[in-house]
């Protein structure tokens, strides 16, 4: 079980106390003057029952009656003053921590988000810093002005009868004892609890994401079961911290009830012997009572401060992972980019002793377009990874414009990509916030003419409410050829310097690839393109053809060279054109259009 590491979350609390002092030191001078307002009434017992009732002093009744009067406005003033102003700064503490997360969350590199389920990172970010207004908030005015009440009382009980205090603070250290052994029991459990909520929260949300695909396989029942062992895991954890805390308050009730037997016997025998006044027990037991209760509530808010540590130990975790952009500001400034890009001796590897890609050399000159091909597998993917600078080589370098790209401010170089994927990402707003996600500042014009070069507006046209449909989650209300078409309108509008197309057709149908092949092609004017393709054939009019086999450029050349050279992309080519025949073709009809001419627009094999 995971144990939370004290030192980073005095750290993240003291950091969050100092940053919010000033609302801090009002509420505690107001908890101060409240909780000196609420002697008044247990030591004007003393003087009702000893001056004006046994003595008659009927003088005395008016005036102490208008200072209980007055001590509890106070109270009631001061009360409402302290929720208001802590409980708005625990709220801004929180929202802010939530903000300062999520911020580095985002900056976080993409291998982390690879190994980490969104669902933990949402948890991280949403519930984790719920526990802080605990330690900025009610939760540390309650506690401090619990010791605070308690001192006091503590001073007033040996003043009226310092035997009866010493055996009631004998009592209260030994509940003291059992709440730090307690605590430090629950709180690697409270660390737990929110592991395992992140983690049912994190599987939840990929059973609704996949919905369909839950549907389609019958897996209703499967998925039940797995959330149902995560929510009784949950629901264990939870268990054993009620079992630890309702233990803490049964034992406040037997400290209590062992402290009122004190006061029977002890001042029972004290007001005999002529010790202590009626009004003085009266009073000692309202004392006893103010101190004691503190105490108790104390168990009650180590609690809550114990989950909130919990959270900031959680978080503070998620702090230590450094951000990619870390070393942003030592880095270079980007400046103007033409757009050529050189791989020199470039290799990599996810895990120690598994190179995915090795020795990669190349050139790809500004304004060209360099196609990957080869086997699954091959590193097509992790070339262009490192190429968006997602990963950093772990030998070699790669050069931008002749400079090399790891001593370069990456948000600098971000700005200069575009990318089209198979399956592009769509947030669920309209269709206009989705092709200005790149340019958030976009004029209607340019969002309508980068829609009109991508063919977008052909479909958009049609809906009723035009660019501001609603897109739903995913893009999950367009077909994939139009989600295809709003990418490419997006990467127009980005006017990025390099392109990438990750396979942006192979999911598609014929009808709707050939209307995204124009918009596919003038997107490429003039940027440098790097293409990985499903179809070979729509590769034929790439500048060049690298193929990849084992994470080695085995070949390199131009759809016709590379035919001639009879190596591995002949193969290739091959056995998908024979494929494409038997799905597309019947014997004796002619070839498909687009099968043979390329759908780029380009040479014939």
């Amino acid at each position: 079980m995971a144990k939370v590491k004290l030192t980073n979350v005095k750290e993240e609390a003291w950091s969050l106390i100092r940053s919010h002092r000033r609302s801090l030191t009002i509420g505690l001078l107001l908890m101060v003057v409240g909780r000196i307002a609420a002697f008044v009434l247990p030591l004007s017992t003393k003087f009702l029952i000893d001056e004006v009732i046994t003595l008659g002093r009927a003088e005395l009744l008016l005036p102490i009656a208008g200072a209980v009067l007055i001590a509890t406005l106070i109270q009631a003033v001061t009360g409402f003053a302290v929720a208001n102003v802590v409980s708005v700064a625990a709220q801004r503490a929180i929202a802010e921590l939530r903000l300062n997360v999520q911020q580095h969350v985002l900056r976080l590199p993409t291998s982390y988000f690879d190994s980490t389920k969104s669902g933990v990172l949402i948890s991280r970010i949403m519930t984790d810093p719920e526990g802080i207004r605990n330690l900025v908030g009610t939760g540390i005015i309650q506690l401090i002005g619990g010791v605070f009440t308690a001192t006091i009382a503590l001073a007033a009980l040996l003043y009226f009868n310092w035997q009866l205090t010493v055996g009631t603070i004998i009592l209260l250290m030994v509940f003291a004892g059992i709440m730090a052994i307690a605590f430090k029991k629950l709180r690697p459990i409270f660390r737990q609890r929110g592991e395992i909520n992140a983690e049912v929260t994190g599987r939840l949300g990929e059973t609704l994401g996949g919905v369909r695909l839950v549907k389609v396989y019958v897996a209703e029942k499967r998925e039940e079961s797995v959330f149902n062992d995560g929510v009784m895991r949950l629901y264990r954890n939870i268990a054993s911290t009620i079992t630890g805390t309702s233990l803490v308050s049964s034992l406040s009730i037997v400290i209590v009830g062992g402290v009122s037997l004190i006061i029977i016997i002890g001042g029972g025998r004290a007001a005999l012997a002529g010790e202590m006044t009626t009004g003085e027990l009266i009073t000692f037991t309202f004392l006893v009572g103010m101190m004691v209760a503190p105490l108790v509530n104390i168990a009650s808010i180590g609690t809550q401060i114990t989950d909130a540590f919990a959270g900031l130990d959680r978080i503070r975790e998620l702090r230590d992972v450094v951000p990619e952009d870390a070393d942003d500001e030592d880095r270079e400034p980007l400046g103007e980019v033409r757009g050529a890009v050189a791989f020199r001796d470039v290799s990599f590897s996810y895990k120690e002793g598994a190179p995915v890609l090795r020795d990669v050399t190349f050139d790809a000159p500004a304004g060209t377009t360099t196609a990957l091909v080869g086997p699954s597998g091959a590193g097509k993917s992790t070339l262009i990874s490192l190429i968006m600078a997602f990963h950093y080589p772990d030998t070699g370098t790669i050069h931008i414009d002749d400079r090399d790209l790891s001593n370069l401010r990456l948000a600098d170089y971000r700005r200069q990509l575009g990318v089209v994927m198979q399956d592009n990402f769509l947030f669920d707003g309209t269709i206009r916030d989705n092709i200005a996600y790149a340019r958030p500042d976009a004029t209607d014009e340019e969002i309508r003419a980068a829609a009109h070069v991508a063919n977008a507006d052909e479909f958009i046209d049609r809906f009723d409410d035009g660019y501001d449909t609603i897109v739903g989650e995913r893009g999950v209300k367009l077909s994939g050829g139009q989600r295809q078409r709003l990418a490419i309108a997006r990467a127009i509008i980005a006017d990025p310097r390099l392109l990438i197309l990750d396979e942006a057709t192979s999911s598609l149908d014929s009808e709707s690839e050939a209307l995204i092949r124009d918009g596919l092609q003038k997107l490429r004017q003039g940027r440098t393109t790097f293409v990985i393709a499903h179809r070979l054939s729509t590769i034929q009019s790439a500048d060049q053809i690298l193929v990849l086999d084992d994470g080695r450029i085995v070949e390199r050349g131009t759809h016709v060279e590379l035919l001639r050279d009879g190596g591995l992309y002949r193969s290739l080519y091959e056995r998908q054109q024979g494929l494409e025949r038997d799905i597309f073709m019947n014997p004796g009809e002619d070839p498909v259009p687009g099968v043979e001419a390329g759908l780029w627009g380009g040479k014939e094999g």
